[in-house]
């Protein structure tokens, strides 16, 4: 039998290989696709969330963390413990698996708010147990009307700013989307209102969670920028960076939370708060105690009144009996991923190697970032061969490139010809060049799924860590600096340069996986450009290394992201780096070490298998470890 890796990570139980598989449903004797118990049809709002049919266990410790859990009856996986039990609440209380997605990211927004909240956006996967569907929302922000060439140059020096200058201004700022992308999910698929589905998150808010390392960490790292704007260092920085196990409370953000529940997203993009948002994105509310210059952006009212979250089709690709479905453009994430998957399944990896798997996995996922850096962009604006790339005959030939005892010189200085492919080796290629990586390695994901079978996989964001650095005044949440995702330097030949109303390319890659038409698994992850090589990675993980999802999950990564050397976590350089360097691979850690950059990724996932048992699982230490929940526990299971 094939040796594996899972000597390189820690020892975990619950090996559940992928390919045994069957629809999610309610615990024994339920069935998948069963319409909801509080008399409503599915999709629809009642008056009032109804219970579940039989007495869930019992309900989680605040703030416990646990990286894997098993049961039946739903399940939620996130980076953080109080937004998982947000997320359960709602199941527990009868809503499904989009219900609780937004309730976790809205809870995400109270915890994580340097990854996540209002004043940004994300992408979303959805499958519907009931028509066996997959289906996404677009909720990526957007560049104003006056956005253009110079939006990154100083006026009055004629010169770029510099990139440090750029995020933290109000000239990063791009149309927030997430508040549009769960109202939009709620609408079409959700069966509580905003307001319910916000309820958690602003009791949460209101009295405050515990501060854990990671939060003190990104805050520490952030102080100087924060104090750079008033209301940010005020909320943050009141009493100097926050201390781990001390309580930190929002009251400005459940108060924002509840208007917003009780108004509705119009109270954004046509109203009260969205007129607040803009006069802080045009006038910054500079401190005067940094040298930061803070330039004021360009987004307006009408910019908020013009901005749709957009529900479009996935990405499919089949990858060794699995179908994977995954966000479209303006992500690149469903394509590059996909195109990875598709390069590696022209190889018979069956008998190889953990060492050699791997080399053609950072191989595959070079070439899939070059033709994502030649082809990739909004559709709105740019001709994005979405079906070329996800074509098993350019894969094939791209996969040609691979020597399986060499590794290529880096960056590829060719990206694949869309226009004329065949699957032979040898044929002509167009230029490109390495592009420049600005997307942070923030973010967060979320995966749920009910006791009807409806799974969701959402990934969302406001960008750097902490992104623009700017507080709203009063309102207790960041905004977004997702404009720098768009190239810095303006060519029009760019597929992502910066445009009016434009969506910036993105790496999110939330996922589902089916197998036979059901779904097995969910996942994503933050990471910035490091998202697809995450996901890539755990899949291949699975499916090719015969690893369970905690073993999956829990095993060192490595980013070939079309680059001179591989960023790779320092476990992964211990373990597999004389080997694969032996193919000409380098290798460097992502960051320094005790930093937020030193880690590459934090899944949050979700494994269907038979008769509906759930397998949460999140992070066992990256990101300070993730917290998996699921409604009824499955008794006598000790975790790792």
């Amino acid at each position: 039998m094939r040796r594996t890796l899972v000597a390189a990570v820690s020892t975990l139980s619950l090996a559940l290989p992928l390919a045994g598989t069957a629809a999610v449903g309610a615990p024994p004797g339920g069935s998948a696709g069963e319409p909801a118990k509080h008399g409503t049809s599915h999709g629809k709002k009642p008056g009032k969330p109804g219970k579940p049919g039989k007495k869930p266990g019992k309900p989680p410790r605040p703030g416990a963390k646990t990286p894997v859990a098993t049961g039946y009856g739903g399940a939620v996986s996130s980076v953080d413990a109080d937004a998982s039990a947000a997320g359960l609440e709602v199941l527990r209380r009868g809503g499904n698996a989009v219900d609780a997605a937004v309730a976790t990211a809205a809870a995400l927004g109270v915890t994580e708010p340097y990854s996540a909240g209002i004043g940004g956006g994300g992408y979303l996967v959805h499958y519907d147990a009931r028509t066996g569907k997959v289906s996404t929302l677009d909720g990526r922000e957007t560049a104003p009307a006056a956005a253009g060439p110079d939006t990154f140059v100083d006026p009055a020096t004629g010169q770029p700013y510099a990139f440090a200058d750029l995020v933290s201004s109000g000239r990063s700022v791009g149309v927030p989307g997430t508040p549009a992308t769960w109202e939009k999910a709620l609408d079409a698929w959700g069966s509580v209102s905003l307001k319910q589905a916000l309820a958690p998150a602003t009791r949460l808010a209101e009295r405050g969670f515990v501060v854990d390392d990671t939060f003190a960490l990104q805050t520490k790292e952030n102080a100087e920028r924060f104090a750079a704007f008033t209301p940010t260092a005020a909320l943050f920085l009141r009493n100097g960076v926050p201390k781990t196990g001390s309580r930190f409370r929002n009251p400005d953000l459940a108060r924002t939370y509840r208007l917003l529940g009780q108004r509705g997203t119009d109270w954004l993009y046509r109203g009260g708060l969205g007129a607040e948002v803009v006069d802080t994105v045009q006038q910054p509310p500079v401190s005067g105690t940094s040298d930061l210059p803070a330039p004021g952006g360009e987004m307006t009212r009408a910019d908020l009144r013009r901005y749709r979250a957009l529900q479009q089709a996935p990405t499919k690709v089949g990858y060794r009996g699995h179908d994977v479905y995954s966000m479209a453009p303006s992500s690149s994430g469903g394509t590059t991923v996909g195109e990875t998957l598709n390069i590696l399944e022209q190889i018979d990896t069956s008998a190889m190697t953990p060492t050699q798997v791997l080399h053609h996995y950072l191989e595959a996922t070079a070439l899939a970032f070059a033709d994502r850096a030649e082809q990739v962009g909004d559709p709105a604006y740019v001709d994005v061969p979405t079906e070329v790339l996800l074509d098993d005959v350019f894969a094939k030939e791209r996969a040609c490139l691979i020597d399986p005892d060499t590794a290529a010189p880096k960056p590829w200085t060719e990206a694949g010809d869309v226009t004329s492919y065949d699957g032979v080796c040898g044929g002509e290629q167009a230029g490109v060049g390495a592009e420049q990586d600005t997307e942070n390695i923030s973010t967060t994901h979320l995966s749920t799924a009910d006791r009807w079978g409806n799974v969701v996989s959402y990934t969302l964001t406001i960008e750097q860590t902490g992104g623009s650095g700017i507080v709203v005044p009063g309102r207790g949440f960041l905004l977004n600096n997702e404009l720098t995702d768009f190239s810095l330097a303006y060519d029009a030949e760019d597929p992502n340069r910066i445009e009016p109303g434009k969506r910036p390319r993105s790496s999110m890659a939330p996922t589902i996986v089916l197998r036979d038409g059901k779904p097995v698994l969910a996942l994503g992850s933050p990471g910035g450009a490091t998202i697809i090589t995450t996901v890539a990675q755990v899949l291949l993980n699975m499916i090719d290394l015969d690893m369970s999802l905690p073993q999956a999950v829990a095993a060192p990564r490595a980013s070939q992201r079309n680059t001179a050397g591989v960023s790779a976590e320092q476990a992964f350089i211990d373990a597999y780096g004389p080997a694969l360097g032996g193919y000409g691979h380098t290798f460097a850690p992502p960051g320094a070490p005790g930093t937020s950059a030193a880690e590459i990724g934090a899944v949050a996932a979700i494994r269907i298998g038979e008769r509906g048992r759930l397998t949460a699982v999140a992070e066992p230490s990256r990101r300070g470890g993730g917290s998996a929940l699921v409604v009824h526990p499955r008794r006598g299971h000790s975790y790792p």
